[in-house]
């Protein structure tokens, strides 16, 4: 449990994070409202202050009574006040990865949209991020100040009403919505104009505030948005702990650097603290390591974090993303807080299997908690050439049958188990009015070496369904007949041998070799050919005797003369290095 000291109460800290589209005013509000605000927040980054956009994660605070409905949960952990953190996602475009990353830190969602612009493709992408890891939502109108005095009511009204519509699909349906004025006159205003509605923006989510689930077991983990030098001091992470906790004197591992350091002090917004825990954001002070070694990126406990060179993960398509998922296409991932270009495999239930299926994709996954079923090694998988979308019933989309991807990163991913999947197409047009988010999922199991290839893959049991058909040119005897057109010439049959095949007279057979150069095999029917069969094979060597003086001899000779066809199925399992052919 964190222990904030003697001098001072404790704080139960929320993290609320601030999305919305490029030029939705999120900064402005936060802005507004934070008292504290720590050193990653406002736009520090000189490039975002040229261009007016936040580049990277904002972490601003501010404090209030603890609410009467949070009283007496949180008298139990101590806790006397609610300090809210805001984290300000960018909302350009090119930058949902961080957004992304945020969101794994997030207790609450304020979605800011312009009350003049409305949804808007960005706004959607932020709805779905939220969708698949935050419980509850607040959307804030903004900019009310923009409207006309005698229409701006029917404006929020109308606009209310708008969004009610787009999330009645989602887990956000019936979400509180409230219009506010965070800067009115826009940036270059004076700072003497009032914001409007933000008190009341503040009760809000003083109502919407609980108690989160926070868990000081297990390692630590704890995502770094800044790292800077204070002289005589050392170098200073701020971030926000995932899980787990921390002390002063703990050894904490940089894995990316495979470095450790020993914390020699810890403050959360600016107060001394002993120690700290999941969701709570801190400066954890170490010595003797160069900040500009580590703008951002996880530190945890010394071993627990895996480099991954791939992944194993359940998967789930995003309804709003258009295009096709296809079997060796590459997607960005964003895992843990990293995100890597990766070639995805798609696979599902094997044939005969009956397969799970996940909740009914509405536009918003319905259901966002993703798939954690732990994998099996033992079972078997039918390899998809793309992701399989649940068949279309009359009521609308059926479910998406319980489907896996295989994902090869181009670089290793230093990540935690089990943690949450999103791949995008981040590559597609910013300006394009489309989804970029095209599936979410949970990882699995991870390969962490170089050699998984040969050393690993070769256990995942996905196989590819293979058919040939060929025809009966001829019997030998009663248990014997020669095919052809099944392989080609330069075949090598020997592979074949053993193998069952069907013909479609309905005997079963086994293919005993090759017969003569061209291609052509030998087949022992073991329980003989039926008398239909003999007739039939014999009938069309026979069939030619029809003539023109008898018309009705020519017509029975093309009746029996259909050719008799050789059905060829197994399957091959797409890692096997010896390339067997398999049949049930």
């Amino acid at each position: 449990m964190a222990d904030s000291g003697n001098n001072h109460p404790k704080t139960l800290n929320f993290n609320v994070g601030v999305l919305g589209h490029v030029d939705s005013g999120k900064t402005s509000l936060a802005r507004v409202l934070s008292s504290t605000s720590s050193t990653a927040a406002f736009d520090k980054n000189p490039q975002s202050r040229e261009r007016g956009i936040t580049l990277d994660l904002g972490f601003s605070s501010f404090t209030v009574d603890l609410p009467e409905k949070l009283r007496e949960d949180s008298a139990r952990h101590g806790y006397e006040h609610l300090q809210f953190t805001l984290v300000d996602c960018p909302g350009h475009a090119s930058l949902i990865r961080t957004i992304i990353g945020g969101a794994q830190i997030i207790d609450l969602m304020m979605l800011v949209v312009d009350v003049v612009k409305g949804v808007q493709t960005q706004t959607a992408e932020c709805l779905l991020i939220g969708e698949l890891t935050c419980p509850c939502m607040v959307v804030v109108l903004n900019k009310t100040d923009l409207l006309p005095p005698n229409k701006r009511q029917s404006t929020i009204d109308k606009m209310t009403k708008r969004l009610h519509k787009t999330l009645e699909n989602t887990r956000f349906k019936d979400c509180p919505v409230i219009a506010v004025a965070a800067k009115p006159g826009g940036p270059e205003a004076p700072e003497t104009e009032e914001p409007q509605g933000v008190s009341d923006l503040i009760e809000l989510l003083k109502s919407q505030a609980y108690l989160p689930r926070r868990d000081a077991g297990g390692d630590l983990l704890m995502a770094v948005d800044h790292c800077f030098s204070i002289r005589g001091q050392g170098t200073v992470m701020t971030g926000t702990i995932l899980q787990g906790a921390l002390s002063v004197n703990d050894t904490v591992e940089i894995p990316v650097l495979k470095v450790t350091k020993k914390v020699k002090s810890i403050q959360m917004f600016r107060r001394p603290v002993s120690g700290a825990m999941q969701g709570d954001r801190v400066g954890v002070c170490v010595t003797q390591f160069d900040p500009k070694l580590l703008e951002r990126g996880v530190v945890c406990s010394p071993g627990s974090l895996r480099t991954l060179q791939a992944a194993l993960i359940s998967v789930r398509k995003i309804g709003y993303f258009k295009a096709p998922l296809a079997t060796r296409a590459k997607f960005h991932i964003t895992v843990g807080h990293e995100t890597v270009m990766a070639r995805v495999t798609f696979f599902g239930v094997a044939l005969g299997e009956t397969p799970k299926t996940t909740p009914t994709p509405q536009p918003l996954a319905s259901d966002p908690t993703p798939l954690d079923t732990p994998f099996s090694f033992d079972r078997e998988y039918l390899y998809q050439d793309e992701y399989v979308i649940g068949q279309r019933e009359a009521q609308g989309a059926g479910p998406d049958p319980e489907q896996w991807a295989l994902l090869e990163f181009e670089r290793p991913v230093t990540c935690p188990a089990l943690c949450l999947v999103i791949g995008s197409k981040l590559d597609a047009d910013i300006h394009a009015n489309a989804c970029r988010l095209a599936f979410q999922g949970r990882l699995l199991e991870g390969f962490e070496e170089k050699s998984y290839a040969e050393m690993t893959l070769p256990r995942l049991r996905i196989y590819k369904t293979k058919h040939k058909e060929g025809q009966v040119e001829r019997v030998t005897d009663d248990y014997t007949v020669i095919g052809r057109n099944l392989f080609k010439k330069e075949t090598n049959l020997q592979l074949f041998v053993g193998l069952k095949v069907t013909l479609s007279t309905g005997e079963a057979g086994v293919i005993e070799g090759g017969f003569g150069q061209s291609g052509k095999f030998k087949i022992r029917v073991p329980d003989g050919l039926s008398l239909e069969t003999k007739q039939l094979l014999s009938s069309k060597k026979k069939g030619k005797g029809g003539t023109k003086e008898d018309p009705g001899k020519e017509e029975e000779a093309k009746a029996v003369s259909q050719p008799i066809s050789i059905n060829l199925h197994f399957k091959r399992y797409i890692f096997d290095p010896h390339k067997k052919m398999v049949q049930s």
